[in-house]
């Protein structure tokens, strides 16, 4: 078949790659590079990376879409589809929730902030109306507890990989369903986000650092939390933080360092 994919994220690389394997993939479109790091450099998205090193033509805006493929696929692009696209082939879109729960942008991370124990990829259409479309194919994704947001992205991936092989293998024998249920939202995270409120319960703090990352402020200086796990005590455990101008390393090597921090009392940390 002949295919356009549309995608943005890290995930959908290994999906469009597996796709690509069986498929001509005519175009690819994909967010326009954003200014990154301390210089701002341009930076290309990672499915714009992945086409360039397939030589596969790459747009960063739909006004420049002008094909008529077999079907066209998307997985978190970002972007709102028109009707140039929607009128030119089946579009097809891979959602990394259990629809109609979770519509929007951030179905994995919120997943995870709220402590789901499940959740799951949906092959469905695209209509106008954002993750509403009527469903292909729906598989079910178990999340651990200490899942974090790379872990059950890899699980997201290699599930809709086979889902959309085998969808594009055989469309008719997967006929639509329409959603069920009451649907919910999801937004997309902020920076501010992340602080984190040590008030909060030790799940609720776990669950925003498997998440999208948390971060606090030890003495006025800036300390990212990149790891924790929940102790058979219901404590909070630091594995892993990132201090501000250094780097990465074990929460024991912080407090080795900064043994005085002992004596603040970190609320629900087990220290």
């Amino acid at each position: 078949m002949k295919l356009v994919l549309m995608g943005t994220n890290d995930w959908v690389v290994p999906v469009f790659d597996a796709v690509a394997s069986q498929h001509e993939i005519i175009a690819v479109f994909t967010r326009a590079p954003k200014p990154a790091g301390r210089k701002m450099i341009l930076k290309k998205s990672p499915v714009h990376e992945w086409a360039d090193s397939l030589g596969l033509p790459v747009y960063t805006s739909t006004k420049d879409y002008n094909f008529k493929p077999d079907f066209v696929v998307v997985a978190s692009y970002g972007v709102i589809l028109r009707d140039n696209v929607l009128n030119s082939a089946p579009v097809i879109n891979i959602h990394p929730s259990l629809l109609p729960k979770y519509r929007g942008p951030s179905p994995i991370q919120t997943a995870l902030i709220n402590g789901d124990t499940e959740t799951a990829v949906c092959l469905m259409q695209v209509i106008d109306e954002v993750d509403a479309g009527d469903i292909f194919m729906t598989n079910k994704i178990e999340i651990g507890e200490n899942d974090t947001n790379e872990i059950l992205e890899k699980k997201v991936s290699d599930v809709a990989s086979e889902m959309l092989i085998e969808y594009l293998k055989n469309p008719e024998k997967y006929p639509s369903q329409p959603q069920m249920g009451t649907p919910t939202f999801c937004r997309k995270f902020t920076n501010e986000d992340t602080v984190i409120d040590w008030n909060k319960s030790p799940i609720e703090i776990h669950n925003l650092v498997r998440s999208i990352g948390g971060r606090t402020k030890i003495t006025n200086n800036d300390v990212k939390i990149l790891k924790t796990k929940i102790t058979p005590d219901g404590k909070l455990e630091i594995l892993r933080v990132h201090p501000a101008g250094k780097k990465p390393m074990s929460w024991a090597d912080f407090l080795n360092g900064h043994l005085w921090i002992k004596a603040l009392g970190f609320h629900n940390v087990a220290i």
